[in-house]
């Protein structure tokens, strides 16, 4: 018997499996795809290593985590500057002085950035926002919503800003500096060699056994019993059989082109904005790690488009349908989960929330603690 079985190899299971092993406890990991890692994983074509499931950018301000993820792996000095283009007109992201100059030729210094935002807040003439799209006009004004955020966000969630619920942004970033790092965060980087070495890292001397879906009634029944505890970090809902319901998700499609050129956009990470153009980004992936100089160096380069696309079953769920009807049901499931003898849940599936990569890392860690302590 296994004091922990964790389902799932993703950040939150692997840091779980690691620490608990490093305890001197028994663990198996179960990982439904044929690889570790979850959404981190990483594929390598002609050298270039390629995020298979969409860019991923390591960033936090919690020292103890970034401390903590360096032991298993070094970091180069990436910073995340993406691009947004909207009908072939390029601006810098996040909302900063490079973007309000190129908006508005006639801004050149704080003040008028700050005073033109204003003056298009105040012709909105928005009293409570109703939807996503009077919130946004009444935190940074009609022009910036209409070519930076509208199409985006409409692409994102597959229907109108009018028919999202405002709280979905409660803030935008207004930066009034000429400074295009999109995150605030102390530290930022991609880890040198890419997030296989910090997975594999994580789950060195961890039994794990891949293409096994702990879901299928079969597997489960066959694993009943084998240890103490259980560590679940799928879908929460999948979990009970969908008893309750469906929770709903916003999926992702990917297709990735190789293209004989040493630098195809600059960037590794371009925003298309504009509701014609069916993807959201795009991504060359060599940009992540520019210090691989053999790789970046070549004549060739891989750029991956980032659709989104309707949610079904059975499917890799991305981004959890934050709407009233969807946080109730689970808030069902987070009940019957809080009832379930000798199941642990963590995670951004089994907690149907969004985790950046630091958080999932802080709650594992924070998780591990608190099961050592209480046995």
């Amino acid at each position: 018997m296994y004091d922990y079985l964790i389902v799932g190899s993703g950040l939150f299971g692997a840091v779980f499996a690691h620490e608990m092993r490093a305890r001197g406890k028994s663990v198996l990991v179960l990982e439904r795809r044929p690889h570790t890692g979850g959404n981190i994983y990483c594929e390598e074509r002609d050298g270039i290593r390629l995020h298979k499931y969409g860019a991923h950018i390591f960033h936090t301000s919690y020292q103890d985590v970034w401390e903590y993820v360096n032991k298993f792996v070094e970091f180069n000095n990436y910073v995340n500057s993406p691009v947004a283009n909207f009908r072939g007109e390029l601006y810098n992201l996040p909302f900063n002085m490079n973007t309000f100059t190129k908006l508005w030729p006639d801004v050149r210094t704080p003040a008028e950035a700050e005073a033109k935002i204003a003056a298009e807040r105040e012709a909105a003439g928005i009293g409570e926002p109703e939807n996503l799209e009077e919130q946004a006009i009444s935190l940074i004004g009609r022009t910036i919503f209409e070519k930076l955020i509208r199409g985006y966000t409409e692409k994102q969630w597959g229907r109108s800003c009018k028919e999202l619920p405002a709280f979905i942004i409660k803030r935008l970033p207004v930066r009034l500096t000429f400074d295009n790092n999109y995150f605030n965060d102390r530290w930022q980087g991609i880890p040198m060699g890419g997030y296989n070495k910090l997975t594999e890292a994580l789950l060195e001397g961890v039994e794990v056994r891949t293409g096994v879906d702990y879901n299928e009634p079969a597997v489960r029944a066959a694993y009943q019993g084998q240890a103490q505890t259980v560590v679940y970090t799928g879908l929460i809902d999948e979990y009970f059989g969908g008893r309750l319901g469906r929770l709903e998700y916003r999926g992702l499609r990917f297709e990735t082109e190789g293209l004989p050129e040493q630098n195809h956009q600059g960037v590794a990470v371009m925003n298309y904005t504009e509701r014609e153009v069916p993807y959201t980004r795009s991504i060359e992936h060599k940009h992540f790690e520019p210090e691989d100089r053999k790789a970046f160096e070549q004549a060739v380069t891989y750029v991956t488009r980032e659709y989104p696309a309707d949610w079904q079953p059975g499917q890799e769920a991305y981004y959890p349908v934050n709407d009233a009807r969807n946080q109730e049901l689970y808030r069902q499931y987070a009940q019957l989960a809080a009832n379930e003898q000798g199941v642990i849940f963590g995670g951004r599936l089994a907690e149907y929330r969004y985790y950046d990569m630091d958080d999932v890392v802080k709650s594992a860690l924070e998780c591990v603690e608190k099961f050592v302590q209480i046995s």
